[in-house]
């Protein structure tokens, strides 16, 4: 049962973290300065457990290799926001790709860590990122990710 309760954990916050790098546009920057912009916005808004914000940056056509869709994603992210009491994440961009201006590779590593429930009150983890995002009308909406813990090949 732990074992489970981990597992799901570990994939609602890493869905999470994945959600964070989606980006919406803004006038007058570049693609890249878009994405960069926004993770501080939803690295805000995960912390304030503003799922709904989250979602809304998700492409409705998201799907990873997991299997995961949109749906799943929103699932994923109540069920850690209801557990969690506190919830800090550390993203850091380690490279953006830009395709024809409207396709985005994104690599980034996310520490986080967050008070609960469990026998310490605390936990924390770390991992590796890689997202698809693309351009809609004005807005970068999530298509898909893999992610993996930090020292592990994102699957």
């Amino acid at each position: 049962m732990m074992a489970g309760l981990r597992t799901l954990s570990r994939y609602g916050v890493a869905s999470l973290a994945a959600v964070l790098l989606a980006a919406c546009g803004g006038e007058g920057s570049t693609p890249e300065d878009e994405i960069r912009a926004w993770v501080d916005a939803v690295q805000e808004a995960a912390e304030a457990k503003d799922r709904r914000e989250i979602v809304e940056r998700i492409s409705e056509a998201y799907v990873d290799g997991r299997g995961n869709s949109r749906e799943d994603v929103e699932n994923m992210l109540r069920v850690m926001f209801l557990r969690q009491g506190t919830i800090v994440l550390l993203p850091s961009i380690d490279s953006i790709e830009i395709i024809d201006g409207t396709v985005a590779e994104v690599a980034v590593t996310v520490g986080m860590a967050g008070t609960n429930q469990n026998v310490f009150g605390l936990s924390a983890d770390a991992y590796r990122f890689e997202l698809e995002l693309e351009r809609g009308n004005s807005d970068w909406k999530l298509i898909s990710a893999r992610w993996g813990e930090l020292g592990t090949q994102p699957e």
